[in-house]
């Protein structure tokens, strides 16, 4: 859709605003780095584990050295293989992890922690430190007034399928589903009570 609307109309956002359903690494990577737009998006993030034990979070990332430091100071190093084409795995050692009074909290299952990185990182984090400004804040609430236009077609007006085929017949479909909403809504600005009339001056 972006790509068509900038082919036909020559128009390009400066961001994006969508639902967490659009926040994976590969999208965000095409949204920053390939669309050069700004992504008002929440990141889909499952690293966070919710057992008590230690997750990705508490893994400082060193750039420059392409390392993850534990908490305990030590390094998880990569080899550079790509697993799945989307993952590099950063490992600990053995000797490092066996004797670290962490290791219950880290890796009870596993001689040495491993540690995911997608590839698309860097756009993720891009999207996170988004998600902390006012801008990011302003189109989600931008957002959820669209949506709610949408699910009030759907749910009240009940214009869960289309039910006319071809583009003219969804045309024609939501421009009088547009007209009963837009109708909907004037009314509830109209029809308002007649104001109340003090009984002393009447």
């Amino acid at each position: 859709m972006l790509e068509r609307t900038e082919k036909r109309f020559d128009l390009k956002p400066a961001y994006l605003a969508a639902d967490t359903a659009y926040g994976s690494a590969e999208t965000l990577n095409w949204i920053i780095n390939e669309k050069k737009i700004a992504p008002h998006i929440p990141v889909i993030d499952k690293s966070v584990r919710d057992d008590g034990s230690l997750s990705r979070q508490d893994f400082t990332f060193d750039k420059e050295r392409n390392v993850y430091i534990c908490p305990q100071g030590k390094l998880l190093r990569t080899t550079g293989y790509i697993h799945d084409g989307v993952t590099l795995l950063y490992r600990a050692r053995t000797t490092d992890c066996g004797p670290c009074p962490l290791k219950p909290r880290c890796c009870p299952k596993s001689p040495e922690r491993k540690v995911p990185r997608s590839i698309h990182e860097d756009a993720r984090d891009i999207a996170r430190a988004l998600a902390s400004t006012a801008a990011f804040e302003q189109s989600r609430r931008h957002r959820k007034r669209v949506e709610m236009l949408f699910a009030h077609l759907k749910r009240i007006l009940r214009l869960g399928r289309l039910r006319l085929r071809g583009p003219s017949g969804a045309r024609d479909e939501f421009t009088l589903a547009a007209i009963a909403q837009n109708l909907r809504r004037l009314a509830k600005l109209i029809a308002r009570p007649p104001p109340a009339v003090d009984p002393c001056l009447a």
